[in-house]
């Protein structure tokens, strides 16, 4: 009573008290209380007391109904009969609500029945046991029935603590008592107040497996009585609902099944679509309207397959769907958005008609159905442009709405990209210019408003840039022709340069390319002094038609740089913001790329010298005044670096620059060495540089790394690592670089062994760890012959096990793929040679890797992160045979019978042999998952499963 007196308490804290601390403290309180053994108890008091207020009611049946989903396996088994009369009672008392409560008892009822075998449950199982029950108190009916209607959905819900196996066995029964299901469910439908709640029930049941023919169910009276429904005056949801799950129910599996199915189908088809009229009528009800066009939506989706075939009647479907589309509401014209890339999908690719034989037979199969479909696509691109024109108001749009709006505008152009695939991109195109003619010849003299027609086809337009032909001769040109005449409005010109960029492989193929060129660039010139987004997509445009038509501008570079380096310079009539200056930097970069070496020499100081001076004169002002600059103020400019070395594709110029540049870098390594930032960019900066230029850096890449080697065991700066990733990819396999290599690696290894020498460190230190394994992987890829002979090779291997449990998954996950490429040594031929070392190191480990592995399938680690486990621990396997298979069965051993049982346990290592000895790797898949859900159940098997497995203690012996 006490117990039940501070819950009362709590939970009056939690609602009404005024400080947020009280209520802070009761809330904890009440989480706690919930996974107690007592919670049982008082919940079931507080539930069965008259006295009890809603509060306390909601709390005590929401606390029940999770206990017997995660918790049962506390109870002692002589608990189930007295728990099952206890909800029973329950049940019988609020079936006329509150319905919160009378929800949540359903659902520990379920909850129940899929602990509890239905041989155990007796009666013949929980759906006869719930016949009986009505069939005895028919005042009970509706409680009973929400119960039948959550008994289906529990199959799928996860956060019950079942085993798999008694999930499928649980799929089974319910399966096998559908009929007696329908029949309660057809019994009751003659009590009229109840016909909604019959038909929700009824669907839950539909999506279960059930496997009944469509030819009973085209006339079973609940099918009927939902279909009789759909007609009424005010339309029933759940007789929608009912619908949707047969129409899903007769498309599941292949054409095949839909063929079985064609008794149901003929009768569901013609019902809805005699509700084609009611998706036009004005007066009609908008959630109405919405269940029907979902009906529409759904019979598209599943018999996409019939209807591609371009039937007489299939085409009805489709020109339904063209009225869904064409709905003033976007909430409901997308619902067919998904039809439409199926239907693409389903007419142009081959598959689609591999039975019709012989090439010739499939090619005017595929011209026969595309010519039929042609007219509904062609009306489809027409219906869907006047959703992403801006609306009126776009500038009193909220952030959310703005949001909204954008997310309009790409699933417009992904149907633009699905009409284009059917239509070809070119006459898609004839279709937005005359939309563009009609929206710029509207202009009237207030140019406020006559931008937004124009901007919302120019936004189709460059939708569908990859599907036009870079040669089209009879639409592209006007189009570039009409650009410089559309207005400088913000919006419009955005949208204009989005558009140039987008058909830069067209400006470049084209005849009339070169004579677009200087009135296309006049437009972008104009973009960048307009607005920031404008300047940005300027900006992008720019880099795209650098990119695409670099030969073209070799001879304009004058003039390239003069836009250049008002930008750099950050010229007050450019409005470009820094992060998209970076798409000018390497824009000229990739013309410079096509330059003659002399010419790309002089070409590429001239990149350099605006981004230089700004950094001299940082330096030339003193370490004092250099030490306290932020961090932004510095890379800015060093992005810049990294985008040129990165895009001016010749080694030689480019290793010459970092040579002369050096000493500056070295004065910012130098003096910023604490700067994360700093390092972050200066490492990328030099990562393109040793890329880009490879062998031909020289002497350079020797200081480099001795910078960077003195500089980690100060500051450990994870970018250090990752630096020095990219040299061991580009110079692991050179002789001559060997010595300062091994002496590279083995400086960085050491140091990092010794700052993670626990789990602490790792999860202090995530980015080092990720980079530093990152780094090893390397090493084992590109110089096997430096990193597996030396003395940090073991140290790395036991660092590694102590952090293989850390949560962050970057971390975590390099960890794990540097212990598998161990494992796959024998994979590569380089790596051969060094299984005699490896297995020196790896087998003494290996029993507890093994554990930690296990351990981390079974709960030290995230389920997310069981697919890299799994193929670190089959690899090991691999590698080593019955000897790993052994440390595994000893592993698995540990977890207590409680938790696993023995034939979880063997399915698990059965399938780890038969994947080890070569067999189907999927097959592990499953009997993983299964370990690690079992393992993973609740909280209290999980506790028990880590206490037995003991990832982070490494000592075996502590196991014996």
């Amino acid at each position: 009573m006490d117990l039940q007196n501070t819950v009362k308490e709590a939970l009056n804290a939690l609602y009404h008290h005024p400080d947020d601390a009280v209520r802070m403290q009761a809330d904890r309180y009440l989480q706690d209380f919930q996974r107690t053994l007592d919670a049982w108890q008082v919940a079931d008091n507080l539930l069965h007391d008259p006295s009890s207020n809603l509060e306390t009611l909601i709390f005590c049946s929401q606390t029940l109904r999770s206990k017997v989903q995660r918790d049962f396996e506390e109870l002692p088994s002589t608990a189930f009969r007295p728990l099952r009369d206890s909800l029973n009672t329950l049940l019988k008392k609020f079936h006329k609500g509150p319905p919160k409560v009378r929800t949540q008892i359903s659902i520990a009822v379920a909850a129940l029945a899929v602990h509890v075998p239905a041989e155990d449950w007796g009666d013949g199982g929980i759906v006869k046991w719930l016949r009986d029950e009505m069939d005895s108190h028919p005042e009970y009916i509706p409680g009973f029935l929400e119960l039948l209607t959550v008994l289906p959905e529990e199959v799928l819900n996860y956060k019950i603590a079942a085993r798999p196996e008694r999930r499928r066995q649980f799929e089974k029964e319910l399966t096998s008592q559908m009929e007696v299901a329908l029949n309660i469910l057809t019994a009751c439908l003659t009590i009229s107040e109840l016909k909604e709640q019959v038909l929700e029930a009824f669907a839950s049941w539909l999506r279960l497996k059930h496997g009944i023919p469509g030819s009973v169910l085209s006339s079973h009276p609940l099918v009927l009585t939902a279909l009789s429904s759909l007609n009424s005056e005010l339309l029933s949801e759940a007789s929608v609902n009912v619908i949707s799950e047969l129409i899903h129910y007769t498309a599941a599996g292949n054409i095949d099944g839909v063929s079985a199915n064609m008794p149901l189908i003929q009768v569901i088809v013609p019902q809805v679509m005699n509700l084609k009229a009611q998706l036009s009528d004005s007066t009609k009800d908008e959630e109405d309207v919405k269940a029907i066009a979902r009906l529409f939506a759904d019979m598209g989706d599943s018999y996409v397959e019939l209807i591609a075939t371009g039937s007489d009647e299939s085409m009805l479907i489709v020109h339904a769907l063209l009225e869904v589309a064409s709905h003033a509401e976007y909430d409901i014209a997308s619902m067919t958005f998904n039809f439409w890339h199926s239907l693409q999908l389903n007419l142009t690719k081959r598959e689609s008609y591999i039975s019709y034989g012989n090439e010739a037979c499939i090619e005017a199969e595929r011209n026969r159905r595309l010519q039929v479909f042609r007219p509904a696509y062609e009306s489809l691109v027409s219906l869907v442009i006047f959703r992403v024109q801006y609306p009126e108001d776009y500038q009193d749009l909220s952030y959310e709405d703005l949001k909204e709006f954008k997310q309009t505008k790409y699933a417009v152009a992904d149907v633009l990209t699905d009409a284009s695939s059917v239509l070809g991109g070119d006459a898609t195109l004839k279709i937005l210019y005359l939309k563009l003619l009609e929206a710029v010849s509207g202009h009237s003299s207030n140019e406020h408003k006559e931008w937004r027609p124009a901007e919302a086809a120019l936004f189709c337009i460059r939708a569908i840039s990859n599907y036009v032909s870079v040669v089209e001769a009879e639409v592209m040109p006007q189009i570039m022709a009409l650009l410089p005449k559309l207005p400088h409005q913000p919006q419009l010109l955005q949208t204009v340069c989005l558009t140039i960029g987008a058909y830069s492989k067209w400006l470049d193929s084209a005849s009339c390319g070169l004579s677009v060129l200087p009135s296309v660039l006049d437009i972008l010139m104009n973009g960048m002094g307009t607005s920031e987004d404008c300047a940005a997509a300027a900006a992008l445009a720019f880099r795209h038609i650098c990119d695409d038509c670099r030969k073209k501008l070799c001879g304009c570079l004058e003039g390239l740089f003069h836009i250049y380096n008002k930008t750099v310079n950050g010229e007050d009539s450019f409005k470009v913001p820094a992060e998209d200056s970076l798409h000018l930097v390497e824009a000229l970069s990739m013309v410079v790329t096509e330059l003659p070496a002399d010419d790309a020499k002089r070409a590429l100081e001239a990149l350099c010298i605006p981004v230089i001076t700004p950094l001299q004169e940082a330096i030339a002002l003193g370490p004092e005044s250099l030490s306290k600059r932020p961090s932004r103020q510095l890379t800015v400019h060093i992005d810049r670096f990294a985008y040129i070395f990165r895009y001016v594709n010749h080694p030689q110029v480019v290793a010459d620059a970092i040579q002369r540049l050096w000493p500056m870098f070295k004065a910012i390594f130098d003096l910023r060495a604490w700067d994360m930032r700093t390092m972050e960019s200066l490492c990328r900066a030099c990562k393109y540089a040793v890329r880009t230029s490879g062998r031909f850096m020289g002497l350079t890449i020797g200081a480099m790394l001795e910078e960077i080697q003195s500089l980690y065991r100060q500051h450990h700066q994870p970018c250090f690592l990752y630096l020095s990733s990219e040299v061991i990819k580009i110079f692991g396999s050179d002789p001559s670089c060997a010595d300062y290599l091994k002496n590279l690696i083995e400086a960085l290894f050491q140091h990092t062994t010794r700052l993670l020498t626990n789990i602490q460190e790792f999860t202090a230190r995530p980015d080092i760890a990720d980079d530093c394994f990152l780094l090893a992987s390397r090493c084992i890829r590109y110089c096997p012959q430096l990193f597996i002979p030396s003395s940090v090779f073991p140290s790395l291997v036991d660092c590694s096990m102590i952090g293989i449990t850390v949560q962050h998954r970057e971390a975590s996950n390099s960890i794990l793929h540097f212990l598998a490429d161990i494992f796959d040594l024998a994979n590569s031929s380089a790596g051969e040679q060094f299984i005699p070392i490896r297995d020196s190191v790896i087998i003494p480990r290996g029993a507890s890797i093994t554990r930690i592995l296990v351990a981390s399938l079974t709960g030290a680690l995230p389920k997310s992160r069981v697919d890299v486990v799994s193929y670190t621990l089959l690899a090991l396997t691999r590698s080593y045979g019955m000897q790993a298979l052994e440390w595994a069965k000893k592993s698995v051993l540990l977890i207590p019978s409680t938790a696993v049982t023995d034939v979880e346990r063997s399915r698990f290592l059965k399938a780890l042999s038969d994947a080890a000895s070569g067999g189907d790797t999927n097959g592990l898949t499953v009997p993983v998952e299964e370990l690690s859900d079992v393992c993973r159940r609740n909280r209290s098997v999980q506790e028990i499963v880590q206490e037995a497995l003991r990832p982070l203690e490494l000592n075996m012996e502590k196991l014996e």
